[in-house]
């Protein structure tokens, strides 16, 4: 410092336990921010729309049966890529019924309780009838599950294919039904989750159709670029 330069006060500190004006409104403004997000939450739980409910409920049994379908795989001889394949879809899948069973949860509603054994898949401890053919879009019959239980090999990987693209144009049919149902679909959750199963599953259908391909041209499953190498 220069001599003879003056010097600036010094800064006064404000009285402790004070708050500034723009601090204390700030916090005020978070608080009603909080409050209002917890009414829309609350709201989006009570009203809710009862094409979500169904969807829910029924893409959890539909989901199951793929995990039925896919856990054949390690039995069945199926090939490294189809076996690559099952592991990604029984993943995905797994997660999304997880993430189903939440929603219903939280709206109080029933969660269907899945087991299954083998080809058989039971729903709150009930034999599933959507084994039957005809009740949800894509779904495999009984008949399709016991050819598909007695393939091995590479007549396994031929099957599982088929009855995969089968399973999962369904499962996006279902997604289509429920976002042309008036008012549906419009709950975030919903909507994320429809539109993310919708576009997994047209891109996992046309990788199973260039696998049948290669194999209908007499190569093995996942020899293209798919992804699916081990």
């Amino acid at each position: 410092m220069r001599p003879n330069e003056p010097t600036s006060p010094p800064a006064r500190s404000e009285a402790a336990g004070t708050e500034r004006p723009a601090q204390r409104a700030s916090d005020e403004e978070l608080a009603e921010l909080e409050a209002l997000y917890r009414e829309r939450k609350a709201a989006a739980f009570e009203n809710v729309h009862e094409a979500d409910v169904a969807f829910m409920t029924g893409m959890i049994s539909h989901h199951a049966q793929a995990l039925v379908m896919s856990h054949l795989a390690p039995t069945h001889g199926a090939s490294p890529p189809i076996r690559v394949l099952t592991g990604r879809i029984i993943n995905a899948q797994r997660d999304e019924i997880r993430v189903m069973s939440q929603w219903l949860a939280d709206r109080g509603r029933h969660v269907p309780v899945v087991e299954f054994e083998g080809i058989v898949l039971k729903i709150d401890g009930e034999e599933h009838s959507m084994h039957m053919s005809g009740h949800m879009p894509g779904m495999l019959s009984r008949a399709q599950l016991e050819q598909l239980d007695a393939a091995r090999g590479t007549e396994f990987d031929r099957l599982f294919l088929e009855f995969m693209i089968q399973h999962h144009n369904g499962a996006v049919s279902m997604v289509h039904e429920l976002f042309a149902t008036d008012g549906a679909g419009e709950d975030d959750a919903t909507f994320k989750l429809a539109s993310d199963i919708q576009v997994d599953q047209i891109t996992e259908v046309a990788r199973m159709e260039l696998m049948l391909k290669e194999m209908t041209d007499g190569g093995d499953p996942g020899t293209s670029n798919t992804g699916l190498t081990p």
